[in-house]
């Protein structure tokens, strides 16, 4: 008796519907996507190879573009608050309180400071941005900027305090930086820095490598 045959069947698979999932999901991610905005303040940061990731919580960031002006960042709300209402009091500035804590960064002299904050976020950015005055010694206003804000830090941990400038940054601005946080008793800062890989046959690369290797 001969041996019955089994129908063949064809191998092709059907994937209409997997390309119609694969192209929703793909959909999806684009639209729910968010971009990294665009810098308000362009700053092309030295290459180091240093590794320590700078926090991006409980900071004060004091930011020098490439001609030498000073901007001032912070991410603590309260501290915010308590800042503008102190230049109010101290200096009757009339600060708008709200718009003073929405602002990403401060970029004007005390005089300035109320229009400065009340500009829409799409105006407050450029090369055009007057930045805090710290060139004139007698009138470094970042010292008075760092002392209320030591103030506004009393009695809880002190501030992660960054610096980011410019490549191009000159040695003055800095230095009326470094003058600011001395005269408030901020000694300890981190530099923001681009991060590149050690030189090979380095110490630093040695090191790392050895490091990889205690590792695995």
């Amino acid at each position: 008796m001969g041996r019955a045959k089994l129908p063949r069947k064809s191998t092709s698979i059907d994937m209409t519907a997997m390309c119609d999932v694969a192209f929703l999901l793909l959909s999806f991610f684009i639209l729910t996507t968010k971009f990294k905005p665009a810098e308000a303040i362009a700053v092309t940061t030295p290459n180091s190879v240093a590794a320590k990731v700078a926090p991006d919580k409980d900071f004060v960031m004091i930011i020098l573009d490439k001609d030498g002006k000073v901007f001032l960042s912070m991410d603590d709300e309260s501290k915010k608050e308590y800042i503008a209402n102190t230049l109010n009091n101290t200096k009757n500035l009339g600060i708008n309180v709200n718009a003073f804590k929405k602002a990403n960064f401060y970029g004007a002299s005390f005089g300035t400071l109320a229009a400065f904050v009340n500009l829409p976020e799409d105006q407050r950015k450029g090369a055009n941005l007057p930045g805090i005055p710290v060139k004139d010694t007698a009138n470094n206003e970042l010292v008075t900027w760092m002392r209320i804000i030591n103030e506004a830090y009393q009695g809880v941990k002190a501030p992660n305090l960054l610096v980011k400038g410019d490549n191009l940054a000159k040695y003055p601005s800095f230095k009326a930086v470094v003058d600011a946080f001395k005269k408030n008793d901020f000694l300890k800062f981190q530099m923001i820095t681009n991060p590149e890989a050690a030189p090979l046959g380095t110490d630093l690369w040695k090191m790392n490598q050895s490091g990889e290797k205690r590792e695995e």
